[in-house]
C-alpha cells in the first residue's frame, strides 16, 4: 500500500517508514555531515553501495523508483566532476588546446561526485518514507518544536502539494474562456466527447496570465488557512496532540545500527590507507 503525497509515494508500509520521522532526519543530516568530510573516492562509494542496498530493503520501492529518483543528483555530481577534472590544478593526465584533465582534478571530483549521490540516496530513502504530517507531529512532540512554526510549516507543504493541481485547472479554464483551447481538461470535471482535439495555449501572455491567477489563488488560500489555524488556537498551550509518534527501541537501534556502518567503513578505510579529508584540497 502506498499515500500519495504530491508527485512522491509513500510507501507505508516498508519497514523505514515506521520509523520516526523526526529521527530518520537526524540521522540523515548526522550522515550528510560526515560525508562532507569525505575527499577520496572510495569511502563514500562504500557507503553509496550500502546506503543504496538499505534503501532499496527498507523503502520497498520499485527500481524505477529509485533510478528516476536519482537524476537530478546524478546531473548534479556529473557537472561537479567535470568542473573539478577541467579545472583543478595537478599533474596532467590528457590535454588538448585548452582543456586538460588532471590526476588531483580527477580524484576530488569523483570524490565529490559520489558524495553528492550518498547524500542524494539517503535523501530519496527519507522522502519515500516519511509523511508530512508524521514527519511535523514528530517534530512537535520529539523536537519540542513550536506549533506555530510546525504546524504553519505543514500548511505551507500541502499548498504546495495542491499547486500543480491547480496549475493545470486554471491553464485550462483560461483557454475555455478565452475560446482558444478546445478540448482542454479540468480536473475533476467530465469530458465532453464532443469537445476535443485542440491544445492548451502555450504562448507568454497565457503563461503569465495563468501565473499571476495561481498567485492570486495561492494568496487568497494562504489567508484563509491563517485564519483557520488563528480560529483553532494555533500557539496555545497546552495542546494534546491526535496520533502521538514516539521515539522506539527500534528508532534507536536503526541510529546504533548506522552509526556502526558509517564508523566502520571509515575505519577501515583509514586502516588501508584510502582515507582523505579537507586537507587534500589544500596539498
Amino acid at each position: 500500500m502506498s499515500a500519495e503525497t504530491g508527485a512522491t509515494s509513500i510507501h507505508v508500509d516498508s519497514p523505514l517508514a515506521r520509523r520516526n520521522p523526526a529521527v530518520k532526519l537526524g540521522l540523515l543530516t548526522a550522515v550528510s555531515l560526515v560525508a562532507v568530510f569525505l575527499l577520496d573516492p572510495v569511502t563514500p562509494a562504500v557507503l553509496y553501495v550500502l546506503a543504496l542496498a538499505a534503501v532499496a530493503a527498507s523503502v520497498r520501492a520499485p527500481a524505477r523508483t529509485l533510478a528516476l529518483a536519482h537524476i537530478p543528483f546524478a546531473l548534479f555530481a556529473v557537472g561537479i566532476l567535470v568542473v573539478n577534472v577541467l579545472t583543478r590544478p595537478g599533474t596532467v593526465l590528457w590535454q588538448a588546446g585548452p582543456l586538460r584533465v588532471t590526476a588531483e582534478g580527477l580524484e576530488i571530483g569523483a570524490a565529490l561526485a559520489i558524495r553528492t549521490l550518498l547524500i542524494g540516496v539517503l535523501a530519496v530513502g527519507f522522502l519515500l518514507s516519511t509523511d508530512g504530517v508524521a514527519l511535523m507531529t514528530s517534530l512537535h512532540q520529539n523536537v519540542r518544536l513550536g506549533p506555530r512554526l510546525t504546524y504553519a510549516v505543514l500548511a505551507g507543504y500541502r499548498m504546495l502539494q495542491e499547486m500543480p493541481r491547480e496549475w493545470a485547472t486554471i491553464r485550462a479554464a483560461h483557454a475555455v474562456r478565452t475560446g482558444e483551447g478546445r478540448g482542454a481538461r479540468v480536473p475533476g470535471h467530465r469530458e465532453d466527447p464532443g469537445n476535443r482535439g485542440a491544445p492548451v495555449p502555450r504562448g507568454p501572455r497565457h503563461l503569465a496570465g495563468v501565473v499571476f491567477a495561481l498567485l492570486v489563488v495561492s494568496v487568497r488560500k494562504g489567508e484563509r488557512m491563517a485564519q483557520a489555524l488563528e480560529a483553532r488556537g494555533l500557539g496555545l498551550s497546552p495542546r494534546s496532540t491526535w496520533r502521538p509518534v514516539r521515539v522506539t527501541r527500534a528508532d534507536w537501534l536503526m541510529v546504533a545500527t548506522a552509526a556502526a556502518v558509517v564508523a566502520a567503513v571509515i575505519g577501515a578505510s583509514a586502516w588501508l590507507g584510502q582515507l582523505d579529508g579537507p586537507a587534500v584540497l589544500f596539498g
